[in-house]
């Protein structure tokens, strides 16, 4: 039994608590929250370690509600374009890197930024003058793109005369032949079948490397959103080897194709990480992408895009088969995770969970819809009523190039009004959680902090906020970061408040949030993270615009 003794500080009370009577120090005994204010004061000279705070705020950990943490470990591996400026740099970088890894059969890469060519399409050519004798593959920073050569679609069987596949979009010149560009899993997955795969260390090294990150960022409890059954092996060994520092939920994709087959396979998945009785994993969720994303025309609109009159996107799946395929899921009491972007994928996954309950009866299913970007206001009562958890991923709720560039002209002015409606949801009631779907955006909680509160890009544009009406309070934003995904895990009477009997998961912020200038929040520092009393990063860590 070690007990520890927090300090010198503002301890969160919680909701509503701020006040010059919030308690200053914690008490935590075995990884358990035994004592708060001054009942925790008066066991200071019995304790085993104490931490000053020096003025600083400790929170509940942060949390994730929708992240890709293997993902994101894995771009380490490849080229390192996330930050390039062009697509001339993007193209260097590969160059190096490839020159640099003879070995290497395959160049695999991610996350290049789609604003940096034309309408987000991205010629093969380009890469291939750089790396002609090796197949290059690069993912968008959205995950839902890819960018290959031709030594890369060759043996993925995508000539001129493939023909479009069901659920992803091949992007031709005007003779037919493939640009380069692919989109959504059923033209993407063509390539990464004939791919070569990470080792079994390669993909624990990554997930080592991933929740240490978050780790050093404030968090101990991710929900990664998209886990096929042949990575669930590197999430056991890396749980049994002690190399992860936070909490994992895994979310089982389940595919349209062939999603009959699957709930065997992810009962027995479950069932082995449940065997396992690791405290940090669980696989109890199955996610759905319901649509793709605005960017690229495949997230489904209930009327045409603004700049395609044409398209109204990319369904993965049609009504019948996701309501059955949803009911067989909930049956098995798996959690449902819904990836919806646009408006009309919001309303079939609303009307989708109304099927399940009509089906399966009433329980406290707490299915989550993810991203949320456009809502049409007539569904956004329907969302209590079902018992959903909005979560939303703030830092992309900012008119920064991607919005402007790219998102605006495919919504149109009077759509792009809808998107991101965090108020609006909070205000009727529905729980709200946050991630930040990590690679897609940065992992680190503080800017999306900020950016949910201003609604400005990290310059701090424009003066009020894009879509003001939309903005959040600190407290609201700090409690969907932490309470607010505890709910969504299930997990409430675990972790995500700081009460006596729950677990110590806990993070030390160099400043009280509340009490910061808006403009200056994404200033606040990290200071420490505890993982069930567990100190998982030591130190200091700020992000600054």
């Amino acid at each position: 039994m070690t007990l520890t003794i927090f300090h010198s500080g503002t301890v969160a009370a919680g909701p509503g608590g701020h006040g010059p009577d919030e308690p200053t120090a914690l008490a935590v005994d075995d990884g358990v929250i035994t004592a708060v204010g001054s009942a925790a004061l008066a066991l200071l000279g019995e304790a085993d370690e104490t931490v000053d705070l020096d003025g600083g705020y400790l929170s509940p950990s942060f949390a994730d509600g929708h992240a890709h943490p293997l993902f994101g470990g894995l771009e380490d591996l490849g080229p390192q374009i996330r930050s390039c400026g062009s697509v001339e740099e993007i193209v260097e970088s590969v160059r190096a890197w490839a020159a640099a890894h003879p070995e290497a059969e395959w160049i695999i890469g991610a996350s290049y930024d789609a604003t940096l060519a034309p309408d987000g399409l991205f010629d093969a050519a380009w890469l291939d003058a750089a790396v002609p004798d090796r197949p290059v593959l690069l993912r968008a920073w959205d995950y839902h793109t890819v960018w290959a050569t031709p030594a890369a679609l060759a043996p993925a069987g995508i000539p001129a005369e493939t023909p479009e596949p069901a659920l992803g979009r091949i992007v031709r010149r005007a003779d037919g032949s493939p640009l380069g560009t692919l989109m959504e899993p059923g033209a993407i997955d063509l390539v990464l079948a004939v791919a070569p795969g990470y080792s079994l260390e390669q993909r624990v090294a990554a997930l080592q490397a991933a929740t240490g990150k978050y780790a050093a960022a404030g968090l101990t409890w991710i929900q990664d959103a998209w886990v096929e059954p042949d990575n669930v092996e590197a999430y056991i060994a890396a749980a049994v080897q002690d190399r992860l520092d936070a909490r994992i939920n895994l979310a089982f994709r389940a595919d349209p194709l062939r999603w009959p087959e699957q709930p065997p396979v992810f009962e027995a998945a479950r069932r082995r990480v449940g065997e396992l009785a690791s405290p940090l994993l669980t696989a109890g969720t199955v996610k759905f992408f319901l649509d793709g994303i605005i960017e690229s025309r495949t997230a489904c609109l209930l009327s045409p895009y603004a700049d395609a009159p044409a398209e109204t996107g990319l369904p993965n799946w049609d009504t019948t088969q996701l309501h059955d395929a949803m009911a067989a899921f909930d049956r098995l009491g798996f959690q449902l995770h819904l990836h919806a972007i646009g408006d009309a994928a919001v309303r079939m996954a609303l009307d989708g969970l109304e099927e399940v309950q009509r089906r399966n009866g009433g329980r406290d299913r707490r299915p989550v819809i993810a991203h949320l970007q456009v809502v049409d206001p007539e569904d956004i009562g329907r969302f209590a009523a079902r018992g959903v958890v909005a979560n939303f991923e703030p830092l992309g709720a900012c008119a920064d190039d991607v919005m402007r560039l790219l998102t605006i002209p495919r919504l149109g002015e009077r759509r792009a009004e809808l998107q991101y409606p965090i108020a609006s949801l909070a205000r009727a009631g529905v729980r709200v959680s946050f991630g930040r779907d990590w690679p897609v955006t940065g992992h680190h909680p503080v800017p999306g902090l900020a950016t949910a509160v201003t609604r400005q890009t990290a310059d701090h544009a424009p003066e009020g906020g894009w879509l003001p009406n939309e903005r959040i309070d600190v407290e609201t934003a700090l409690d969907a970061f932490t309470s607010g995904d505890a709910w969504q895990a299930l997990a409430e009477q675990d972790w995500g408040a700081l009460r006596p009997g729950m677990s110590a998961g806990l993070v030390w912020l160099s400043q009280d949030p509340r009490s910061v200038p808006e403009g200056e929040l994404s200033a606040v520092g990290i200071r420490g993270t505890w993982l069930a009393g567990r100190r998982t990063f030591t130190g200091s860590t700020t992000l600054r615009p």
